[in-house]
């Protein structure tokens, strides 16, 4: 605050500043009494929960006191005020006295002097009695030695805020709580985003083999030879695929819907890439023949409709639905597996598990026989119907399975036979935390089962606590939005490999969602419909989760 503005509040004040929305002669007019009231100063009022001294507080006169005041300085010869007589000793002819006619002039003015000084002092005191009327506007103190030392003296409470506002206190300034919000400018930053899952770790690992020499031109058109059945080329946030071979079902249809629904998640944050796909089930670059590609979340989790596999976030739903309708432990106490057997040599060993008249391994085996299912309309293969059993088994098949993350999500203890092939989240599992771990071996592996069912079953609460782990593991980490940011980093990650710029390879067509809903019927446009993206980004404003670091520089 400036000084001559410090000066001008504590005069305001001291005339007692008032608002006053009526016609009064007292509004903005600063009155003194003249020869009675000097200006202090350097000098700031203290705030009304502060005393005030004496010396500052002024009697108020009327206009009859005023003229006996004049009155008595006459008789005494005094002088003061306006036209005040002055003493005079030693005047020729008047042996110290002043002469009659003179006498009655001065007398005259004395008494015009004070006349008006009353009607001055009538003012003020109007001014003061409409002060009683109104509130006052405190004056806030400002640093002084003077307050400082009134201060030390006690603690004072904080003024409180005004009623009114007054001319002498205001600074063309409203109050700061009545001032609206002020709005973040645009350069603001953001809230920091939170950390993604531990195993969003592996995008790195998986690409370290490309961190030195890098990705390119070259590198990926020799992947022709591994019989690639697409190239997915972006390009300024287009899609753009070259089809090199069919697909099996609609693998290759629902894993590029899911890259649009990417683009739509995260509009502008996709760069410029270049990359081919496979759509078996068995990997086709053999680990001695150079690094493995990276893992990429499979079609399933925008739905796989040949076989009324819902979109993951739904089913999720259903799921976590059909775990609160009943308690835990009145579930079967039994190893529950259902699926096609025919897929593996791993899965024909688990018959020999099942139930026979000689033996019983604690576990309850069912082929899956999809084509009678399909001319029955999938009335015994709905998932989410399915986590009716304290322990499941996840099992691969020719290659690794999408039945494990439904398996996860049942609350069940996962009993989890080695698997040779990872997921792009199984990473961050953790044995006897999230899941229960089997042996791979026929004879062995049914021996590890019965084994793991007696132990939950003797210890309820430890083994319904590994089946929550995993659930939740589901839940948070493995949301659609998860999946989401783990594409976003991945391609971005893998983008940052590139030494050449991509463009759109000849033979590619662009892709857009309505390209791909056009003539689509049944459940393939119902789980379209499902899984696609709001025109807003469907984040809800949440940026992506942000990527750990390497475990190793």
């Amino acid at each position: 605050m400036r000084p001559d503005q410090s000066q001008a509040q504590a005069k305001e004040a001291r005339a007692g500043s008032v608002r006053n929305t009526g016609t009064s002669p007292c509004y903005g007019d600063k009155i003194k009494r003249r020869g009675e009231e000097k200006e202090h100063r350097g000098v700031a009022f203290p705030s009304p929960h502060v005393s005030v001294r004496p010396s500052l507080a002024r009697p108020v006169l009327a206009r009859g006191r005023a003229e006996a005041y004049a009155a008595a300085r006459l008789r005494d010869g005094g002088g003061g005020g306006e036209g005040g007589p002055a003493a005079v000793s030693g005047a020729p002819g008047c042996g110290g006295a002043v002469p009659g006619c003179e006498r009655r002039r001065r007398r005259a003015r004395l008494l015009r002097g004070a006349r008006r000084r009353g009607s001055r002092l009538r003012l003020l005191d109007v001014c003061q009695r409409q002060s009683k009327k109104l509130q006052v506007t405190p004056i806030t103190p400002v640093a002084t030695p003077t307050i400082a030392r009134d201060a030390a003296k006690g603690p004072e409470p904080a003024p409180g805020q005004p009623r009114f506002a007054s001319v002498a206190t205001s600074t063309n300034q409203a109050p700061r709580d009545l001032l609206p919000p002020v709005p973040s400018p645009a350069g603001a930053a953001a809230p920091a985003a939170r950390e993604c899952p531990a195993y969003f770790r592996w995008i790195h690992e998986d690409l370290r083999p490309w961190r030195d020499t890098g990705v390119t031109l070259d590198a990926v058109e020799r992947a022709r030879r591994y019989a690639p059945k697409f190239r997915v080329t972006v390009v300024a946030g287009r899609l753009s695929v070259a089809r090199y071979g069919r697909c099996f079902q609609t693998r290759d249809v629902f894993t590029q819907w899911g890259i649009l629904q990417l683009l739509r998640r995260y509009p502008g944050r996709v760069p410029d890439l270049d990359l081919m796909f496979d759509c078996e089930d068995r990997p086709v670059v053999g680990a001695s023949d150079q690094p493995p590609p990276p893992l990429f979340p499979d079609w399933s989790f925008w739905g796989w409709p040949e076989l009324n596999i819902k979109p993951w976030e739904a089913l999720r739903r259903e799921i976590e639905e059909g775990n609160a309708m009943a308690s835990w432990t009145d579930r079967a106490p039994y190893a529950y597996w259902k699926g096609n057997p025919n897929v593996g040599a791993g899965r024909r060993f688990l018959l020999r598990c099942n139930t026979s008249g000689n033996r019983d391994w604690n576990a309850r085996i069912y082929a899956q026989d999809w084509g009678e299912e399909l001319r029955r309309g999938f009335r015994e293969s709905d998932l989410s119907k399915q986590c009716t059993h304290r322990y499941k088994i996840y099992i691969e098949g020719r290659g690794w399975s999408v039945s494990e993350k439904y398996i996860l999500a049942c609350d069940s203890v996962a009993l989890m036979v080695r698997p040779r092939f990872h997921d792009f989240f199984s990473r961050g599992l953790a044995p006897l935390r999230h899941y229960w771990p089997v042996r791979d071996r026929a004879a062995a592996m049914c021996r590890s089962i019965k084994f793991a069912v007696d132990w939950g079953n003797a210890h309820l609460d430890k083994a319904r606590e590994i089946g929550r782990n995993a659930s939740r593991f589901v839940r948070e980490d493995r949301a659609m939005g998860r999946v989401y940011d783990y594409m976003l980093h991945l391609l971005s990650e893998y983008a940052r490999l590139l030494r050449y710029r991509p463009a759109v390879p000849r033979g590619a067509a662009e892709v857009t969602i309505e390209s791909m809903a056009r003539g689509r019927r049944g459940r393939e446009r119902q789980f379209m419909m499902e899984t696609d993206v709001a025109a807003d980004g469907g984040a809800g404003g949440e940026g992506p989760c942000r990527l750990p670091p390497p475990f190793s520089a």
